[in-house]
């Protein structure tokens, strides 16, 4: 398990033939590398928060957001459980290097105004086109520092679509 602290950017890590509990203990090593450890962990030197979610621990509510996905029943509908997903967890590394911006020329950095509950939420996309992965930040209404909602591969059919959408509507300057 040690050896997935060893990957880097654009290798995958190495989960799928672990136990649950292996899996969990080698994601929550990089996790506390990448995230919970690193005092530095800012995106153009506003800091990074985790957002809180009905009385659990914001980190481990991050963590959730960073290895799991919701679950949907049959209508495509979402549901209130989240399930663990292989292309999120494999990637789970990635994010310290596009937060740091490691390769600024491969990154389209915008923020969106999204309707969220029927309410408009500006967020911010750090978008890896030739990955297809994605970050996405929301402003703290200070806008002195970000909540790091959650970063994933865009695996779903229309995904890498519906960003792109987003980034040709972006707002003229990031938030």
């Amino acid at each position: 398990m040690p050896f997935n602290l060893l990957k880097k950017y654009s290798e995958l890590l190495e989960i799928n033939h672990l136990s649950h509990p292996q899996r969990l203990k080698s994601l929550q090593g990089v996790f506390d590398r990448d995230i919970t450890n690193n005092t530095g962990f800012k995106f153009r030197l506003k800091q990074i928060r985790p957002t809180t979610e009905d009385g659990v621990p914001p980190l481990q509510t991050l963590f959730k957001h960073l290895t799991t996905r919701n679950d949907v029943d049959q209508k495509g509908n979402k549901l209130k459980s989240r399930s663990f997903e292989l292309d999120r967890s494999a990637r789970l590394h990635w994010i310290k290097y596009h937060i740091e911006e490691k390769n600024p020329e491969k990154l389209s950095v915008f923020s969106y105004e999204d309707r969220i509950d029927g309410k408009s939420v500006v967020r911010t996309y750090v978008y890896d086109k030739d990955e297809e992965y994605v970050i996405i930040l929301e402003p703290q209404r200070s806008k002195l520092d970000y909540y790091l909602l959650t970063a994933y591969h865009l695996n779903e059919p229309g995904g890498k679509k519906q960003i792109e959408k987003k980034e040709k509507r972006k707002l003229d300057d990031i938030y």
